[in-house]
Order: C-alpha cells, then sequence, then structure tokens
C-alpha cells in the first residue's frame, strides 16, 4: 500500500517553532539548521527519557483439566474421576518506568503484573533482570516492582497538579510489544473520572496515540519529566482513537510511598455517602452553591459521624481541594490512610460550615470477595440481615466483575460453598479452597439456584 507524502513548506515549520514557549525549546533542544533556520526535535529530550522506560513481559501459570466436562465439579462426582489438571502460561505484556535508580524501584500497572508467576524487564540496553513485587493496589491500578541492576536511569518527577490542557506530552512504551516507541499529543483535558475503568479516577487525558501494551508506561513534558502514566484508552475498536488516560504523578508518588512501605495502601473510612448534586436537587435544597457532593448517608459511629456531618449537608472541599462530584470526594479518602485529618467545608443549607475528621478503620465485618477467592474479586460480603435466610450476604459486587458477569447481585446470600453448609465468613473461608473452583448454592428471594466459579 502506498502513502503519499508531501513536504511541509517552510513557513509551516517556523509556524510550529512559535508554538514552543522559550523553555519548552532550550529543554527539548534543537537539531541542525534547514536552511538556515531551526527546526524543532524531541531527540534531544528522548535521548535523555528513553533509557528509564523498560518493557515488562509476565508469565502466570495456571492449571486447565485435560478433559473439558471434568472441569464441572458435579460431572467429576458423579463419575467419580479425578481431575487430571496440566500446566499452561499465560503470557502478557506491559510496560514500565524507573523511578529510583537506586533501588531499582520501577513504576507499573497493577493489571500488567497481576496474578503473574514471574516478572521479567527488559531495559533500554538489551539487559533482561527479574523482578520483585513489591506491593500493587488495584483500585488506583498501580504497582511497584523491583529490579537488582546497576547505571539504571530514572526519571525526574514533575509536579502533575501544574498541567494545563493544551500542554505538550509525549507518550513512551511498548505497544503490542513494541518497544521503545514514542508518540506525542496534548493533554486533552484534566481530572478525567466516572469512566468505570478504575475505583480510584482522576485521569489526564491526552490524544498522544496509546495503544495495548503502552499500559506501565511514562507520559511525559518536553523537559522529559514524567507527569502520568498511561494507563487506559477509550477506544471502541480496540485500537488507539485518540483519547487515552494517564495516571497523574501526585497520585502516584502518594500512593508509590505507602506500596513500598507497607506493600499495600492502607486506606480509612470516612463514613459518608455521597451523590452528585442535579439541579433537581440544588431546587430542592434551594441551594445559591451548584457544585459539591450531596451527603446521603452517614454511618452510625463513623468519623463523618463524629465530626458532625449529617445527611444533607453539601460537600464543597476537602484538604483545601474543591469537590465538585462524589467521585472527587472518593478520590481524595482513597489517597488518605488510618489517622490522617481531612478538613471540609460544606453547606449547611446556605450557611458556610467546616468540620474536622479523623479516618477511621474500614468497617467490620464486611470481606472482599477476593482475599477469599480469585473469582469474588469486586465482591464485598457480610452477614445477613434478621430477615434472610442465614448465611453469607452479597453486599456490593463490581459490575465489572466475574462475579457480576456469571449472574451474581448484591442481596444474593451465600448459604453454602462446596457443598458445606456456611453460616457466616468465617465457615465460608474455611470450605474456599482459592486454587479450585468454587461451588456455591445461591438464595435469592424464594429462589435458590448454584453457581460455578472457575
Amino acid at each position: 500500500m502506498k502513502t503519499n507524502l508531501v513536504k511541509q513548506p517552510l513557513f509551516i515549520s517556523l509556524l510550529f517553532v512559535c508554538l514552543f514557549t522559550p523553555v519548552a525549546i532550550k529543554a527539548a533542544g534543537l537539531p541542525p539548521y534547514i536552511d538556515g533556520q531551526p527546526v524543532p526535535s524531541l531527540a534531544p529530550m528522548l535521548e535523555r527519557a528513553l533509557p528509564a522506560i523498560v518493557n515488562i513481559s509476565t508469565s502466570t501459570n495456571i492449571r486447565i483439566s485435560e478433559n473439558p466436562l471434568m472441569r464441572d465439579p458435579f460431572f467429576r462426582e458423579f463419575f467419580n474421576v479425578p481431575e487430571q489438571l496440566r500446566q499452561q502460561q499465560k503470557h502478557s505484556l506491559g510496560s514500565g518506568v524507573i523511578i529510583d535508580s537506586n533501588q531499582g524501584l520501577v513504576l507499573t500497572n497493577n493489571h500488567v503484573i497481576d496474578k503473574a508467576d514471574k516478572i521479567m524487564v527488559t531495559l533500554h540496553d538489551g539487559r533482561q533482570l527479574n523482578a520483585e513485587l513489591i506491593g500493587a493496589d488495584p483500585e488506583s491500578d498501580i504497582a511497584i516492582i523491583r529490579v537488582p541492576g546497576n547505571n539504571l536511569t530514572q526519571l525526574p518527577i514533575a509536579d502533575s497538579s501544574q498541567l494545563k490542557v493544551g500542554d505538550f506530552v509525549v507518550a513512551i512504551g511498548s505497544p503490542f510489544g513494541l518497544s521503545q516507541t514514542v508518540t506525542s499529543g496534548i493533554v486533552s483535558a484534566l481530572g478525567r473520572s466516572g469512566l468505570g475503568i478504575e475505583k480510584l479516577e482522576n485521569f489526564i487525558q491526552t490524544d498522544a496515540s496509546i495503544n495495548p501494551g503502552n499500559s506501565g508506561g511514562a507520559l511525559v513534558n518536553l523537559r522529559g519529566e514524567l507527569i502520568g502514566m498511561n494507563t487506559a484508552i477509550l477506544a471502541p475498536a480496540g485500537t488507539n482513537v485518540g483519547i487515552g488516560f494517564a495516571i497523574p504523578t501526585n497520585m502516584i508518588m502518594t500512593i508509590k510511598e505507602s506500596l513500598v512501605k507497607h506493600g499495600k495502601v492502607r486506606r480509612g473510612l470516612l463514613g459518608v455517602v455521597t451523590q452528585d448534586l442535579t439541579p433537581e436537587l440544588v431546587s430542592a435544597f434551594n441551594l445559591e452553591n451548584k457544585h459539591g457532593a450531596a451527603i446521603s448517608r452517614i454511618e452510625s459511629n463513623s468519623p463523618a459521624a463524629k465530626a458532625g456531618l449529617e445527611p444533607g449537608d453539601i460537600i464543597v472541599s476537602a484538604n483545601g481541594r474543591p469537590v465538585t462530584n462524589s467521585q472527587d470526594i472518593y478520590n481524595l479518602i482513597g489517597l488518605l490512610q488510618i489517622g490522617d485529618k481531612v478538613n471540609i467545608e460544606y453547606y449547611r443549607g446556605n450557611e458556610k460550615k467546616v468540620a474536622t475528621a479523623i479516618i477511621g478503620k474500614p468497617a467490620q465485618p464486611q470481606l472482599a470477595g477476593d482475599t477469599l477467592h480469585p473469582t469474588l474479586k469486586g465482591t464485598i460480603l457480610g452477614v445477613t440481615q434478621k430477615d434472610q435466610v442465614e448465611g453469607v450476604l452479597i453486599a456490593k459486587i463490581r459490575t465489572s466483575s466475574y462475579a457480576w458477569k456469571v449472574g451474581l447481585r448484591p442481596g444474593d446470600v451465600i448459604v453454602s460453598a462446596n457443598r458445606y453448609r456456611v453460616h457466616n465468613l468465617d465457615e465460608l473461608k474455611e470450605a474456599v479452597d482459592p486454587r479450585n473452583a468454587l461451588l456455591i448454592n445461591i438464595q435469592r428471594g424464594q429462589e435458590g439456584f448454584f453457581v460455578v466459579l472457575r
């Protein structure tokens, strides 16, 4: 397939030069003159940045049945046939960024290394190093791994709060396994949330081309400083259409400190349920302020309750940061840990008030389903209500989870697991083997049925 190439007139090149500020030109550097006029190039900046970008490949050992019929526990038990399993390896590719050359710390996405048995990092100079997982946070999709290498190059970290829509940016990564691939564009939007990609969302949107394999790679400014980590794309066709998303560095570095120190993020509880303000709510509450998050519920004896917050209060600021919707509250609390203080500005009616809450421990006895079995990831389990059949209640469930796709819903009650009657969370934990399929009996209202989770 031929492509027609058209040479650009010199005045267009000069116009492109004018688009860059003097600081950006100096930082990016200029190549030799053409016809006496300098032409801008990202090459000098990339020569410094590329050595910090790595390719990540993972392998995961999975066990599958030799006989497809024997994958169903009903068949195995009925025919009394032992399940014969064989090992199979699953491979995936992604990108990473060296953020601490002394400690060998590499930043990437959680979904790049999730459940991996082996993580291999390929450096810019061709060296291949085995990496160890330091910590990961599925809610923000951030992970830190470590490589035992010398002469590593790290990227300087920029303050992502200084970004503006229209800033030039460059994405570096390994789309489709093509390592050290560079694409450029601008910041298309800031603070993107409510996309349903992650639980914590505060994305930088960019039109710099991002494709599968770019995940975990760097989004840099024209000075070669890290401003974000490429994470997701909005692509109906599965490839780039000019809408990509990156996690900003300010969020990354907050979570990175906790991952390095604890191996996970120890999130706490404020104890509020909020909803976005709509024109109807603004009218019903007779509000002058049209931006914020309305408190719809306060958990009893929670930090929010102790701070004096009430349903109907409209939160407009938290720790000095404006709150425009419920996602802003979730993002802010998601970056705080147990014992941290949060100063909240809110309206009660049209009177502005201030409250200080201390983040507390998460409510009990609810339990994250993914601590029991991989296929329950994204499910929150708890105790049943007094008027329900005795068992384990599915309190919350993410619509993107495997459990949702096989038909489980909030309000379902697990009454048996692997044919053992369960009355509480402890009995459920004893009955579950995370390495094998899980057979559960569900009670939904007056109906009952079995579900096999693999």
